[in-house]
């Protein structure tokens, strides 16, 4: 009988066990199965709602996936890497969406997804860190000079953004080439702003962008033991979540138009609400686990950095790429959309201004974003 459970033992070693769990290995398996269900449901030709849901809910254990891979490796790798591979791969979900949604011809989706990824940015992401986080701080805070930097870079995207469709509007072009040829102008120069912050950020002043490396010298012999880690297993997990991730949003995106209609959602608010929700989750994990460790540092520059991605990188290459494809693209947003987008920055200042935080001001941003999706949800089509 011993010899028996000796040969199970050696089978199944329970170390590895306990490392694969420990490791969060396991959330390959409901991403697996999701998968797995998704083109099921394709091939069988579910309910085109069924559809939907399964498609949404598969992204969100891919998500995780992703979030899990992108945050090992930006502790590990030092903060001029961790903070681009943040940023770049934390937003690939939403840039994928937005793309395979480009490449169909969804332009007002991918317009509003725009606008909804910063919203959601800004907003959710930030609000939902600070109600967490102050339900077990009583106050929280923060790097002054970094919320007011990376504020005024905010400010300004959301005004370039902006200035397209006000001049649009005011006067009166209609001239499609002469609209384009702003769009791709603008788009451009915000993608040169947007290179021109992450030198400031990572070379010149990366002190005051550097939340999770914070001097102290009593951490320093942990903290080359930590980058000694073989990152090489969360290299191939990231890789593969990102092509699983692009799997998953083309069925997403092929059924989201007809889904949508049938539950009687426009193309505005299925952008600005319904894609940055689903499509945003790995960020709102980093973002409660910086405010639960009391490292409101890292939610706040993990909120301000991405939807600063979105605004000066994201959303000018996908004018770009548009063109390329055949899917021409402006920044011709409804005015609604402009006036979102500026409110949001103001409130989001006016929080920050303190450099603190508790769990109100993260109720005062959640419940602004609520009454933002209220009002495109009656938006008229």
């Amino acid at each position: 009988m011993r010899s028996d459970l000796h040969k199970a033992d050696d089978f199944i070693p329970q170390s590895l066990i306990s490392a694969f769990v420990q490791s969060g290995r396991w959330k390959l398996i409901p991403a697996l199965l999701m998968l797995g269900l998704t083109q099921l449901a394709s091939m069988q030709g579910w309910p085109t709602l069924l559809c939907f849901i399964v498609s949404a809910t598969g992204i969100i254990p891919i998500a995780l996936l992703l979030s899990d891979a992108t945050e090992e490796i930006a502790e590990h790798s030092g903060p001029t890497i961790g903070a681009i591979c943040t940023a770049v791969f934390g937003n690939c979900a939403e840039f994928i969406i937005a793309l395979s949604a480009l490449r169909l011809g969804l332009i007002d989706v991918v317009k509003a997804s725009i606008t909804g990824a910063i919203l959601s940015d800004l907003l959710l992401v930030t609000g939902v860190a600070m109600l967490v986080g102050g339900l077990k701080y009583s106050e929280q805070s923060f790097q002054e000079t970094m919320v007011r930097t990376n504020g005024a870079a905010m400010t300004l995207a959301v005004m370039a953004m902006a200035l397209p469709a006000s001049l649009i509007s005011t006067s009166g072009i209609d001239d499609p080439v002469a609209i384009h040829g702003l769009s791709m102008t603008v788009a451009a120069v915000l993608i040169i702003i947007y290179f021109l912050t992450l030198i400031f950020s990572l070379a010149t002043h990366s002190h005051l962008f550097d939340p999770q490396h914070i001097h102290n010298d009593d951490a320093d012999a942990p903290q080359e033991a930590a980058k000694k880690t073989n990152l090489v297993p969360w290299i191939i997990q990231l890789i593969v979540s990102t092509a699983c991730l692009a799997y998953q949003s083309e069925s997403f995106v092929h059924f989201l138009e007809p889904a949508t209609e049938q539950l009687g959602f426009s193309a505005l608010f299925t952008g600005i609400i319904i894609i940055p929700i689903i499509g945003g989750f790995s960020e709102y994990v980093p973002a409660v686990k910086g405010a639960l460790k009391n490292q409101m540092d890292l939610s706040i520059s993990l909120a301000m950095g991405s939807s600063l991605l979105v605004a000066l990188l994201i959303a000018p290459a996908l004018i770009i790429i548009g063109s390329v494809i055949g899917q021409p693209m402006n920044l011709d947003f409804t005015a609604f959309e402009v006036i979102a987008l500026i409110f949001s920055v103001l409130i989001v200042n006016l929080v920050n201004m303190d450099a603190k935080s508790n769990w109100l001001e993260g109720v005062l941003l959640l419940g602004m974003f609520s009454i933002f999706g209220a009002a495109f949800y009656y938006y008229p089509s």
